[in-house]
C-alpha cells in the first residue's frame, strides 16, 4: 500500500493545475497517496486531492485568518485522511501542525519543507508592522524546526538555517520546477538593444529599493539600456516613481506567466537579483536555462547558482553602488555579455529534474522519517523555551 502524503502550505492554487503541475502531481499520485490542504488562487473545479482555503476580505487579514485556522484545518484531515507523513512548507505552519498533531492524538510523522529564511516573513514582507510579531513567530518557527521528524531543504544556504535553529536536514534536493518553457528550444542571441530583468515580488525582501537606488546610478552611464520589472507587491509605488523618474529607461509589467516569462528573458541581456537571501531563486535557474546571466547578491542561496566572472557577476549586499557598476559593465560590454551567456545554460542540467525523478526524491525522504519513531507530544510540550 502506498504511504500517504498530507501536503500544507500556503502556495495557492487553481483547478484544473497547469501542465507543470498537473505532471508534478501525476508523479507523485503514482508512488504516494496524497492529500493538499492549501490556498484557493480563485474559483476552481472540485477535485478530491485539495482541501483549498479562500482568501479573507480585507486581504490584510487573509495570513492572520489562514494561520490562526491552520491547526483545526490540519488536524481534521489527520482524523479524516489519517497520512502517514505531513510534509508542511515553512516553518511557522510546522508549528501549527504540530499542535494540530497532538490535538489530533495522530502518530504522522512531520517533515518540514524549507524553501528559505522563515525570519524574513515578519521583517521583509507585506506591512511593517508585521515586525512587532518578528520576536514570538522566530521562537515559534525555531521550536517547530527542532521539534519535527525530519527537514527537507533546497540548497546549502537553507540546511545551513536550519542547523543555527539546532534542526538537522533529513534531506536536501531541489523542487521540481517545469522547466519546460525555458528549456525546450535552444537560446536565442543576445538583444542589440541592452537590457536588464527583474523578475520578483516587489517587497522588502527582493531588495527592490535598492534595484531601483541601483538603476538611477547606472542609467546615465547606459542610456541605451532599459530596466524590465516584472512583479507585484507592497512595494509597487517604488517602480511607480521609478517609472516616473526614468521613463523611457524603465518598464513595468505587473505579471507574466512562465512561457511570458521565457520570452521576457529573450528579449534581456541579463537577470538581475538584488535579494540578499534567496534560499535557492528559481529564476535564476530560468534565466541561467534560457542563456542569460545573472546579476545577483553574493549572498544566501544565489552562490549556489551563479559563479560570479563565469555565469554572471556576484555582487557584495546593501552596496547600490556595486550592483551599478555590475550592471553598467554587463549592459555595456558586448564580448563579457556574450561570454557570461554562453556559460549559462550547460549550469543548469542538475536541477533540470524530471516530476519522477522529484517523486522518487520525496518517496524516499517519506519511507526514511517513516522509520523513526514519533515522539507523543502534548500541545504545551511545543511551547518554545520560556513561553509557558
Amino acid at each position: 500500500m502506498k504511504p500517504r502524503l498530507l501536503l500544507v502550505g500556503r502556495t495557492r492554487y487553481r483547478l484544473p493545475l497547469d501542465t507543470g503541475l498537473q505532471r508534478k502531481f501525476d508523479a507523485l499520485c503514482t508512488r504516494l497517496e496524497v492529500r493538499v490542504l492549501a490556498g484557493a488562487a480563485g474559483e476552481s473545479v472540485e477535485d478530491p486531492r485539495f482541501r483549498l482555503v479562500r482568501r479573507v476580505r480585507p486581504r490584510a487579514l487573509d495570513a492572520f485568518a489562514f494561520h490562526s485556522s491552520l491547526p483545526l484545518r490540519v488536524a481534521r484531515e489527520l482524523r479524516s485522511f489519517r497520512p502517514d507523513v505531513v510534509l508542511v512548507q515553512g516553518a511557522h505552519e510546522a508549528w501549527a501542525v504540530l499542535v494540530a498533531r497532538a490535538l489530533a492524538h495522530s502518530r504522522a510523522r512531520v517533515v518540514l519543507d524549507v524553501h528559505g529564511d522563515w525570519r524574513l516573513v515578519t521583517r521583509l514582507y507585506g506591512s511593517s508592522a508585521r515586525r512587532v510579531l518578528s520576536g514570538v513567530a522566530d521562537a515559534f518557527a525555531a521550536a517547530a524546526v527542532r521539534r519535527v521528524d525530519g527537514v527537507r531543504t533546497v540548497s546549502e544556504f537553507t540546511s545551513s538555517l536550519v542547523r543555527e535553529a539546532g534542526g538537522n536536514s533529513a534531506g536536501t534536493f531541489p523542487a521540481f520546477m517545469d522547466l519546460e518553457p525555458f528549456l525546450s528550444r535552444p537560446p536565442v542571441p543576445l538583444p542589440e538593444c541592452p537590457a536588464a530583468l527583474f523578475v520578483g515580488v516587489l517587497e522588502r525582501y527582493k531588495d527592490i529599493d535598492g534595484l531601483a537606488r541601483a538603476w538611477r546610478l547606472a542609467a546615465s552611464q547606459v542610456p541605451e539600456a532599459e530596466l524590465r520589472i516584472v512583479g507585484t507587491g507592497s512595494r509597487r509605488r517604488v517602480v511607480e516613481r521609478l517609472l516616473r523618474d526614468l521613463p523611457a529607461q524603465t518598464r513595468w509589467l505587473p505579471e507574466l506567466s512562465g512561457p511570458e516569462v521565457a520570452a521576457e528573458l529573450d528579449r534581456a541581456t541579463c537577470l538581475v537579483l538584488p535579494s540578499p537571501r534567496e534560499g535557492m531563486g528559481r529564476v535564476v535557474v530560468e534565466a541561467l536555462a534560457r542563456g542569460r546571466p545573472v546579476i545577483g547578491m553574493n549572498a544566501g542561496g544565489v552562490p549556489e547558482l551563479v559563479r560570479h566572472d563565469a555565469n554572471g557577476l556576484l555582487v557584495d549586499v546593501d552596496d547600490p553602488g556595486a550592483l551599478a557598476d555590475a550592471l553598467v559593465r554587463v549592459l555595456s560590454d558586448g564580448a563579457l555579455a556574450a561570454r557570461l551567456a554562453a556559460a549559462a545554460r550547460p549550469s543548469v542540467a542538475r536541477f533540470a529534474i524530471t516530476p519522477e525523478q522529484y517523486a522518487d526524491s520525496l518517496l524516499e525522504l517519506v519511507n526514511a522519517t517513516l522509520s523513526h519513531p514519533t515522539p507523543e507530544a502534548a500541545p504545551s510540550a511545543l511551547l518554545p523555551a520560556g513561553s509557558k
